[in-house]
C-alpha cells in the first residue's frame, strides 16, 4: 500500500485514535474515515476535539465521527475514558497515538509521573488495560480487533533504565527522557502480544512508527499548526530525508487495518533508514523485543498504574 494510496473499504469498522486533534492522530482519522470507518477521536480537550470533528466534517462528507475525553496523564480520566469507550458497540481497532514530545523540563502528570512517560506509557497501558476485555469480546467482528502502538525512531539511541524509569535522579535530559518513553512503548507494545498469544487471544498488538514526519511537509488543515516555509534549501532537505505527518500517519493505519498486518510486527517506512517511503513491516533493535526487559517493565507498570490486565507472564 503506498504511502498515497486512498484505504477503500472499511465500513462497518471502527477505530479509536488517542490524540486524534492533531498531528499524526488527526491525519489517521482523516484517512480511516475516508475509507468509511467509524472513528473515535480520543483526546484531552473537547474544544480541540469538536474542531477535529468539524475539520472531517468538512474533508470527508457524511463521516461517522465522534469525541471521548481523555487526558492520558490523569489516571482518572483514563479510567472514565475507558468505561465510555468500552460501551461502544464495538471497537475493531486501537491507535495509541497520543504522546508528549516535550515536557519543558521535568514535569509531572496529576498521579505524580514524569510527564512522557506517564503519558505516553503508563497512561496507554492503564486505557489499554481496562479496555482488552471490550477489545477482546467478539461482538460480531469480521476482523480481531488490534492495538497499534506509536514508537519512534529515537529508540534505537536508548536502553532503559529499569530503576529510574521517571528520570527522577540525576540532571533531566528532555531527549533522552523522551526517547527511553518511546522505547518503552514499543517494549510495552511487544510484551503485550506475547501475553496475547500465550493467552490464546486474538487481539493483536503492533507497533508503528512514522519516520521522519514533519509538518513543514505536510497538507493545511485549519485546525493544524501552519507548515513553516523555512528556506527553499531547508524545504529541499526536509523532502530529500523526510515526508508530511500525513505520509507520516499511513504505517499507524496499515498497522490497523492492512490485511497484511499481524501481532508482534513493526511497521514504519520502507525508505532509507526507515526515515520516508511506503508503509511496510521493518526492523526494531533486538532490545526492545527482549522479554526478560519486557517482563520487568511491564511489572513496573502494573505498579505504577494500579491496572493490572488478566494476562499470563
Amino acid at each position: 500500500m503506498a504511502a498515497a494510496r486512498p484505504l477503500r473499504g472499511l465500513a462497518g469498522r471502527t477505530v479509536v485514535v488517542t490524540g486524534g486533534t492533531g498531528g499524526l492522530g488527526y491525519w489517521a482519522t482523516e484517512q480511516l474515515a475516508a475509507a468509511g470507518a467509524s472513528v473515535v477521536i480520543a483526546a484531552r480537550t473537547p474544544e480541540k476535539g469538536a474542531a477535529a470533528l468539524a475539520s472531517l466534517a468538512r474533508r470527508v462528507p457524511g463521516s461517522d465521527a465522534r469525541f471521548v475525553r481523555l487526558d492520558l496523564a490523569d489516571l482518572a480520566s483514563v479510567a472514565e475514558a475507558a468505561e465510555e469507550l468500552a460501551g461502544l458497540p464495538r471497537i475493531d481497532a486501537l491507535i495509541a497515538n497520543a504522546g508528549v514530545l516535550s515536557s519543558k523540563g521535568r514535569q509531572q502528570t496529576a498521579d505524580g509521573f514524569e510527564m512522557m512517560v506517564g503519558t505516553n506509557l503508563l497512561g496507554h497501558f492503564a486505557l489499554i488495560g481496562r479496555l482488552l476485555p471490550a477489545l477482546s469480546a467478539p461482538a460480531g467482528q469480521d476482523h480481531p480487533a488490534r492495538i497499534v502502538h506509536l514508537g519512534s525512531i529515537s529508540h534505537e539511541f536508548f536502553r532503559l533504565d529499569l530503576d529510574d524509569l521517571q528520570a527522577t535522579s540525576g540532571r533531566f535530559r528532555e531527549f533522552r527522557t523522551y526517547g527511553r518513553s518511546k522505547l518503552a512503548v514499543m517494549t510495552y507494545g511487544f510484551e503485550l502480544d506475547r501475553r496475547l498469544r500465550l493467552a490464546g487471544s486474538t487481539v493483536s498488538s503492533i507497533v508503528a512508527h512514522p519516520g521522519f514526519a514533519v509538518d513543514e511537509l505536510s497538507p493545511h488543515r485549519d485546525i493544524l499548526p501552519a507548515p513553516k516555509q523555512g528556506t527553499p534549501v531547508i524545504r529541499a532537505a526536509y523532502r530529500l530525508v523526510g515526508q508530511g505527518k500525513d505520509a507520516g500517519a499511513w504505517p499507524l493505519v496499515a498497522a490497523a487495518v492492512d490485511a497484511r498486518a499481524e501481532g508482534g510486527q513493526y511497521w514504519g517506512p520502507d525508505g532509507w533508514r526507515q526515515l520516508k517511503g511506503a508503509p511496510s513491516v521493518v526492523d526494531a533493535k533486538p532490545y526492545a523485543r527482549d522479554p526478560a526487559i519486557g517482563r520487568a517493565l511491564w511489572a513496573a507498570a502494573e505498579h505504577l498504574t494500579g491496572v493490572s490486565p488478566d494476562l499470563p507472564g
